[in-house]
């Protein structure tokens, strides 16, 4: 990620005139911007630039925005924005549970997205020196420092969403959060209009990566009409 105050942002954007007013807004922010007009264009520049923030949209040329952001998600955490023309609940639900951080659908005030960069920033994870460096029970240990997830001795990828929720969960074994809760640790500022189905769709993909058997979960156990709990 950029050394200096001023941040990187990454437009994945087809549509020229969009991603030239984007830019524009970022700019009089004093944002550097960088663009690409097709998904893998964007990739090799995510790769190459490491920006801080991606602005990505869905409907994209040669790779989309859905494939995109799963690529991105196996080797980095850069915050995703996405862009799409639908509105729809389960596009919505699918782009939160891919790993992105916040979603604009077209048309949009390019104020309001600038605003929204901004908050993903604010709420990027920042080290903090009192907590555990590394959280366990039985087979699962996850590394806070490290960010990295291992069940049983084998290394496990998640999402940084993922990685979030589990942490959540460890840091109080037995304690039972809300789905409001577990939404607040992924959204903490609360700019983004989310719905709890997304906290169930990211613990049941949790459930498959650390449970023997995730239809009878001995980790990650459901409290009927409030939320979850870790194990004690």
């Amino acid at each position: 990620m950029s050394q200096t105050n001023e941040k990187t942002v990454l437009v994945i954007e087809d549509d020229r005139n969009t991603a030239d007013l984007v830019a524009l807004y970022l700019k009089r922010e004093n944002f550097r911007v960088l663009t690409a007009g097709d998904g893998e264009t964007g990739l090799s520049l995510a790769e190459r630039r490491h920006p801080d923030l991606i602005i990505l949209d869905l409907m994209l040329p040669k790779t989309d925005g859905w494939e995109v952001c799963r690529r991105l998600r196996q080797k980095s955490e850069v915050p995703i924005i996405m862009l799409t023309a639908r509105g729809e609940e389960i596009d919505r639900v699918s782009g939160l549970t891919l790993g992105a951080d916040d979603y604009m659908v077209k048309p949009f005030s390019p104020r309001e997205l600038v605003a929204r960069v901004k908050a993903v920033l604010r709420r990027a994870p920042r080290p903090d020196p009192g907590r555990k460096a590394i959280l366990s029970h039985a087979d699962v240990l996850l590394d806070l420092e490290k960010r990295q997830l291992s069940v049983a001795g084998r290394s496990v990828s998640v999402t940084p969403h993922e990685f979030a929720l589990l942490e959540a969960l460890m840091s109080v074994p037995g304690r039972i959060l809300t789905r409001d809760e577990l939404l607040n640790r992924l959204y903490p500022q609360g700019e983004t209009v989310v719905i709890d189905r997304v906290v169930d769709v990211h613990i049941g993909k949790l459930r498959q990566k650390i449970e023997t058997d995730p239809s009878a979960p001995r980790y990650i156990l459901t409290v009927r009409g409030v939320g979850y709990k870790f194990t004690e």
